[in-house]
């Protein structure tokens, strides 16, 4: 390498939306000391892998991934949620260079220094105030906490990440407004438990303008739909004092679109799993939040094949389904997950009735969202651009989360850019996407 030229890091990065916004952290830390992201595996003078470990099938996707950066490249530095792991890693890749777990920021930026020096070039600072990015320039994750104070039978986070830490509300509406002053026309609020978010700093107050703001969901939402941007929630518990933050999005301050993960809709399956809730209850949630706000698209996840679960329980869960009518539906199949509590409860389902039952979860889900989608059609929709080419504009309306849900296609409007917000009427539906022409 050249005394100047900036040294290279490449980076694989792994697991949810939390992960990324880690790899944008160490990115934006060594981007300002003058390193620069190399976009193949030979331009790399060191590659950074940042691992999930949630699940089996995870653990494997980080470990083939950190066995191809060693055979391409043969400098790799390992984080992430595997990292807890080391004896693992380092079983299948035994020359990786250092090994480190989740936002352990700090210490993955020192091993790069051990394996390349910066430059110390005081003229070096590429970085912007926004920091560097692993998502398109128009829209950006933003993490407001840590860990988890939930103990689901399922579930390794809190052993991985470690209990709640939130970020105090000042400091999250800092980093939201630079990524706003930057370009960002969506931020999409993310952690581990929102509706928990500032519990452990017993919802502290901070400086936020020479105002002072409590550091709790509403507060924080309220706060953001003040930025200009789009602001999208994640991961949401249906707390009793999520109903406060319905009333904002019937409002127009954050977009009436929620994510609730509730696995499953049976009591014997939810008290196994150690998931506070029960289904008649969170029907009668959701009736008022749509009574509050009628426009409100609400997405969920699911576990089928949980240990224990019965063919009675997944008609429960069926009929939940039919109920809720959900906007936006995922769906896993239960594997094991290595330290997980329910690897040790009794009656794990045979698998072809794990993928059975997947495959009629996910066939009531894909009507139900086919009728929903068809009920679009001559509406008009403020719709966020995120990709165009010659045939058109690929974009999302407010019911759609970059990645996980829907696309609205907009043929032959192929003068916008990615970013831009435009209305369109909606002339055609499928199972999961629209089609509208600019208005």
């Amino acid at each position: 390498m050249d005394k100047k030229t900036p040294p290279k890091v490449g980076i694989i990065s792994l697991g949810c939306p939390k992960a990324l916004v880690d790899s944008e952290r160490i990115l934006t830390k060594l981007g300002a000391e003058g390193y620069a992201v190399s976009e193949s595996y030979e331009g790399a003078d060191v590659v950074l892998v940042n691992t999930c470990g949630f699940i089996d099938s995870a653990r494997e996707e980080s470990l083939e991934a950190i066995q191809e950066a060693m055979a391409e490249n043969g400098r790799v530095i390992v984080t992430g949620c595997l990292g807890i792991d080391e004896g693992a890693i380092r079983e299948v890749a035994p020359g990786v260079l250092s090994v480190t777990g989740p936002h352990q920021y700090e210490q993955v930026v020192e091993a790069v220094h051990d394996a390349v020096p910066p430059l110390h070039d005081p003229y070096v600072d590429l970085i912007g105030p926004e920091g560097m990015k692993l998502t398109p320039r128009h829209y950006s994750y933003l993490k407001i906490s840590e860990g988890c104070n939930h103990s689901c039978k399922f579930c390794i986070i809190p052993d991985i990440r470690g209990p709640l830490a939130s970020r105090p509300a000042g400091d999250v509406l800092r980093e939201a407004e630079r990524l706003v002053e930057s370009g960002v026309k969506e931020l999409l609020v993310i952690s581990q438990d929102t509706s928990a978010y500032g519990l452990d700093l017993n919802y502290a107050e901070s400086d936020w303008c020479g105002n002072a703001i409590k550091t709790d969901m509403y507060n924080l939402a309220n706060a953001l739909g003040n930025l200009g941007a789009w602001v999208r929630l994640h991961y949401v518990y249906p707390y009793p004092h999520v109903d406060n933050v319905i009333e904002l999005m019937a409002d127009g301050k954050i977009l009436p679109y929620l994510d609730i993960p509730f696995q499953h809709a049976s009591p014997g399956v939810l008290k196994s799993m150690a998931r506070p809730a029960h289904a008649e209850k969170v029907l009668e949630r959701i009736e008022k939040w749509r009574a509050i706000c009628p426009d409100i698209a609400i997405r969920s996840t699911f576990i089928v094949g949980y240990p224990g679960e019965t063919e009675d329980d997944f008609e429960t869960l069926l009929d939940f389904l039919e109920d809720a009518q959900l906007d936006r539906v995922g769906c896993f199949q239960y594997e094991n997950i290595d330290g997980a509590k329910a690897n040790a409860l009794p009656g794990h389902v045979d698998p072809e009735d794990k993928l059975s039952r997947w495959e009629r979860f996910m066939e009531l889900s894909q009507d139900i969202s086919e009728r929903k989608l068809m009920d679009r059609i001559g509406s008009t929709l403020d719709v966020l651009i995120d990709d165009v080419d010659e045939t058109g504009a690929v974009g999302r309306c407010y019911a759609d989360s970059p990645e996980i849900d829907g696309n609205v296609y907009l043929e032959n409007a192929t003068g916008l850019q990615p970013g831009d917000l435009v209305k369109a009427t909606i002339i055609k539906s499928g199972a999961y996407d629209l089609w509208g022409e600019l208005k």
